[in-house]
């Protein structure tokens, strides 16, 4: 898909992300949108997925280690054709497969279940690592936040990856500055992120705008033709990204849009269509 198509595709993942947290009255709208870019490029461009056959052996994997962004993963799924877009409405109802974290033994498409921030990355390295040992050739791709990477479990996971040099191991960092609580600097910043993988041993690019996707393309890119260490793409993002009154705004880190809010938020994105 060409930059153009590939950002039209991630604007109707914003629409859905907006449905669904609004249906459900809660949810983490600010990450979801900001990621959203990501995981679209992941599951239109770069990752070997059939939405026919979601359990496929030789298929990419991916873990969204920040589980608590789950309207972003499953609004690409369902954009993807995983399950249809309708399923997004019933985000977080009684019975739904689609709860407010990742459940891989629910929802198609979803290979890792994830919530407890920082253990995401510890199974991608796993999957990583299993595909060394087994000579399959799937890559493993996982999401992180800034905020999450002040779990003390991320730098163990960091340092077994690089030390066994996993090069099919591709980690994002969605560094968009806020957590649930502030600014990470306030919170306990990470900062600098990319020196510290590289201390970690891993390849890292930095992204100046992680929400374009002739960035995104790049990126992606020079990380499937590095070879002998993992890859950190650190993206700088805009949180509520698409949506004026959540962009930048920690407020919308975990609640959901008013109706109003949601009328807004619509005709907002339905300008960039």
């Amino acid at each position: 898909m060409s930059d153009d198509e590939l950002k039209k595709v991630a604007n109707e993942v914003r629409r859905g992300i907006v449905t669904a947290v609004h249906a459900a009255k809660s949810g983490h709208p600010g990450g979801s949108l900001g990621a959203a870019d990501i995981i679209t490029y992941l599951y239109f461009e770069e990752m070997n997925v059939d939405p026919a056959d979601p359990h496929a052996a030789g298929r990419d994997r991916f873990v969204l280690s920040k589980g608590h962004c789950a309207p972003a993963l499953y609004s690409v799924l369902a954009e993807r054709g995983y399950f249809p877009k309708e399923d997004l409405e019933t985000l977080r109802h009684i019975g739904s497969h689609l709860q407010g974290h990742p459940n891989m033994n629910d929802t198609p498409g979803v290979d890792m279940s994830t919530g407890s921030l920082g253990q995401g990355i510890s199974a991608a390295v796993g999957m990583a690592l299993a595909a060394k040992h087994w000579g399959d050739t799937y890559r493993t791709y996982c999401l992180l936040g800034d905020g999450e990477i002040e779990e003390g479990q991320v730098w163990e996971a960091a340092m077994f990856a690089g030390n066994h040099a996993l090069d099919n191991l591709c980690l994002i960092v969605d560094h968009n500055g806020l957590q649930i609580d502030g600014t990470i600097e306030e919170v306990n910043s990470a900062m600098p992120i990319a020196d510290k993988f590289r201390a970690f041993k891993f390849h890292v690019i930095e992204v100046a705008d992680g929400n374009d996707m002739a960035q995104l393309r790049a990126a992606f890119a020079e990380a499937r033709a590095t070879q002998g260490a993992p890859t950190c793409i650190v993206c700088e993002t805009v949180k509520g990204k698409g949506v004026s009154f959540m962009e930048n705004n920690v407020g919308w880190h975990g609640k959901a849009p008013n109706d109003e809010q949601f009328e807004q938020a619509l005709a907002e994105l339905a300008k960039e269509a």
